[in-house]
């Protein structure tokens, strides 16, 4: 079995989130003032190009970064080196996290349940519960399974018989800084309801002066995830004191909230 957790954010798709992504106003919002309340130092955990953990560090904080790829944190490094920041990054994934400082605070955003099994998943809580100090704080954003009401529908026996998706004729292209173009498209391959497991294709194209230069076609699994089944694993965890709220606001969420927020108190 291949332990490695299977996950798309190399090559051209870091390229993209280096160039493109930028945070939320209310997401960045968030996750300072949990670090403010909560303490320091933090770990963004799956930090990827530095998407939040740059524009933290620009204001003072003290927080390091942790992701699997090597060409995420590469962009998240040169991100840091041109604002003249200095980010203590580390390249592990998270069922693996060993890590030389503790943390008052950790958060992952949009990541968790990304690449790998559901035992790992579970371990990665366990990692973070040990990576915390006495009183210490793990949050995390977590889309739930309906979310997209369109991949929703594949949970149905007679949904499933259309996948894999047929790629879009055109994807979303944006340009680079130094002129370049990169195109993404994104379809879903495979889905398990019995493992609660999607997989994920991305097509990204490399552009320059109207020819494509290199195309990279790479897979992403994904755990499904129920409110109920994550507050079980955070309590299997260790953690004690768990709260969630609905998105980034402090309001319990309803039946019709897609977006949760996990908190969890060592």
């Amino acid at each position: 079995m291949n332990d490695e957790p299977r996950t798309w954010h190399y090559g051209l798709v870091a390229r993209w989130w280096a160039e493109f992504n930028a945070p939320d106003p209310a997401e960045l919002a968030f996750y300072r003032s949990v670090i403010e309340r909560d303490g320091q130092p933090a770990l963004d955990l799956a930090c990827g190009a530095g998407r939040l953990l740059l524009p933290l560090l620009g204001t003072g904080l003290d927080v390091d970064g942790c992701d699997i790829s090597p060409d995420m944190l590469a962009f998240c490094r040169e991100g840091a080196a041109k604002q003249g920041l200095i980010a203590a990054l580390y390249q592990q994934a998270m069922h693996d996290l060993e890590l030389p400082r503790r943390y008052r605070t950790i958060y992952i955003c949009d990541s968790f349940g990304l690449g790998g099994r559901r035992d790992q998943d579970a371990a990665a809580l366990g990692r973070c519960y040990d990576h915390l100090v006495p009183g210490g704080t793990l949050v995390f954003s977590h889309y739930l399974p309906n979310d997209d009401a369109e991949r929703w529908s594949y949970w149905l026996p007679e949904q499933r018989q259309r996948l894999p998706e047929a790629w879009q004729e055109a994807g979303n292209r944006k340009r680079a800084a130094d002129g370049d173009e990169i195109e993404l498209r994104a379809r879903l391959v495979d889905l398990d309801p019995m493992e609660q497991r999607q997989t994920l294709e991305t097509r990204a194209e490399l552009w320059r002066e109207g020819r494509r230069m290199a195309q990279e076609d790479r897979l992403l699994q994904e755990n499904l995830y129920f409110r109920n089944e994550i507050l079980l694993m955070l309590a299997h965890a260790g953690f004690a004191d768990i709260s969630v709220r609905a998105g980034y606001s402090a309001n319990d969420p309803k039946a019709n909230d897609t977006m949760l927020v996990f908190l969890a108190r060592k």
